[in-house]
């Protein structure tokens, strides 16, 4: 993989680049949707690709082994042939899925323990399985195993948690390189930042993190509750600290202003089922601001979704009709409202891109900011 820097804003540290992969070109910064089984929930393969042109998606270790398993995504040559994509895939460990299983798993050194959530049977992961596993998925980019804290957690867990996360980035780097790809292209190996909210632990583990050399770098144990401007103070001290010539990826975030001013501070890459999960619920997210198409106020409003229009699903669909199929309860009213969503997040990160190689992205970030936050 390879990640050329074209642009940082004179304003701010916000970064245009492009990231090359065996799949294709992302063009950074990106927001990547969440296909958490292999599907981003939803929405047809082609339309990612035609409507919301994503460049790449992302795929879950955690639920991906467990169904179908990987006997059955090996023998259909991995992910991208087993479910159509034929652009990257990055897939996330399953650091953060078995960190939210906090009752049903045990964690030491060798790994972690934990029940499946689909039938209580039990299974392990360690990092040397969960790069195997990766290896069997083909995803262009995979993830260290990791421990993600929660929020809040005292200073003792979170120092413990980052020297675990250390030590099982150094075991997973080791197998990365015992277990050669599967598939006859490459893989890239992100590790993770953690240290929670703790400024010297996250500086700590930055340094060692940087010190590993890889091919871009992720921070992890945010967006977990901890409050806006918190994320925004660790985000900014740790992309000080990573390597500016390397991808910067911000886990599981967030709003597009969580996601504007990530930008603003250096990060390079995105992921969050928001876009999804909120518009499978009524959420709509525009460039004028927040609607809840469930809300009287849209019944008779025949104007499009997105008046300026980000995708071609804002040209189709009035504001009145996709109120209708939610209070029908259409399943139709998700899937329009989340294709909508996703498309808007991609239009949102590709304007910053423009913004940022014109070389006036801060004035436009600050406007955008308050925009997209209002609700309507």
């Amino acid at each position: 993989m390879h990640f050329k820097l074209l642009a940082i804003d004179s304003k701010s540290s916000a970064r245009a680049g492009e990231l090359t992969t065996d799949h294709g070109n992302i063009q950074t910064p990106i927001f990547m949707p969440v296909g958490t089984i292999g599907s981003v929930k939803g929405i047809h393969i082609n339309d990612v690709k035609t409507d919301i042109n994503a460049d790449i998606i992302l795929g879950n270790t955690y639920h991906l082994y467990l169904r179908p398993g990987l006997e059955v995504i090996e023998q259909a040559g991995g992910l991208h042939k087993f479910n159509g994509w034929d652009r990257p895939i990055l897939s996330d460990s399953g650091g953060y899925q078995v960190y939210s299983l906090a009752d049903r798993r045990k964690l030491k050194e060798e790994g972690v323990v934990f029940q499946s959530h689909i039938d209580g049977s039990q299974h392990s992961f360690t990092p040397e399985n969960v790069i195997d596993t990766q290896r069997v998925i083909g995803a262009d980019i995979i993830m260290a195993f990791d421990e993600c804290t929660p929020y809040p957690c005292d200073y003792d867990y979170a120092k413990n948690s980052m020297e675990i996360t250390h030590r099982w980035l150094d075991r997973c780097i080791t197998r990365f390189y015992e277990a050669k790809p599967k598939y006859g292209y490459r893989q890239s190996l992100f590790p993770i930042v953690q240290g929670s909210t703790y400024k010297d632990l996250r500086k700590q583990s930055a340094e060692y993190i940087a010190s590993r050399g890889a091919d871009g770098n992720a921070i992890g144990g945010l967006s977990v509750g901890e409050p806006h401007e918190m994320m925004y103070e660790i985000t900014e001290l740790v992309c000080n600290i990573l390597p500016i010539d390397k991808p910067r990826y911000l886990m599981g975030v967030g709003t597009p202003a969580n996601i504007l001013e990530g930008i603003s501070l250096g990060v390079d890459m995105f992921d969050c089922v928001m876009p999804t999960r909120n518009g499978r619920n009524g959420m709509l997210f525009t460039k004028n601001g927040i609607i809840n198409i469930r809300n009287e106020k849209w019944k008779n409003d025949f104007t499009n979704i997105d008046d300026e229009g980000s995708s071609l699903v804002d040209s189709q669909y009035t504001k009145a009709y996709l109120r209708h199929l939610f209070i029908a309860k259409e399943m139709l009213g998700g899937m329009i409202a989340s294709q909508h969503n996703l498309a808007f997040y991609l239009w949102l990160v590709r304007e910053a891109r423009n913004y940022i190689i014109a070389g006036d992205f801060a004035l436009w970030k600050e406007k955008m900011v308050v925009k997209v936050s209002r609700r309507l």
